[in-house]
């Protein structure tokens, strides 16, 4: 097997990219795979000639198979199309913490605990003991607006 050979290259290159879809799946490069095939198979029957119209081909041909058959490798190969919170604010309201640092009277902040960390923390007015149960309501700069928890 001679490598000089455009056609032995252009099948080399296909196989090797349609093996490489076991390893990278995503249906992806089992395509471009096929377009090198697709180029091996006009330089053999002389429909191009050259590397400038086999990479012309190829690019082409590449573009087609993936817009054409994206959809269907998609569905067999599958894939997480989840999309998580990405606010995070929307946590955290209405969660319910635990006074770290009394609150109040006033505008004097304390620490609550929540959700595994600490904050900044701003009462309603009225003081918050510390070791007591709050809800928090919003976020005022870098302060978490919370009232006592009524129970």
């Amino acid at each position: 097997m001679e490598l000089e050979n455009p056609i032995t290259v252009w099948v080399c290159l296909g196989i090797i990219l349609m093996l490489a879809e076991i390893i990278i799946p995503g249906g992806i490069v089992i395509l471009l795979g096929s377009a090198c095939l697709v180029v091996a198979l006009a330089l053999a029957t002389g429909i191009v000639e050259g590397i400038a119209q086999s990479l012309t081909l190829w690019f082409i041909t590449s573009m087609v198979l993936l817009l054409s058959f994206r959809h269907v490798t998609q569905q067999m190969v599958g894939g997480d199309s989840h999309v998580g919170n990405t606010d995070e604010e929307l946590d955290l309201y209405n969660q319910i913490a635990v006074v770290k640092e009394a609150i109040g009277p006033g505008q004097q902040t304390g620490r609550i605990h929540c959700l595994g960390s600490d904050w900044t923390a701003l009462g309603d007015g009225s003081e918050i003991k510390a070791g007591s149960k709050v809800r928090i309501i919003c976020r005022e700069n870098i302060a978490l607006v919370v009232e006592p928890l009524v129970e």
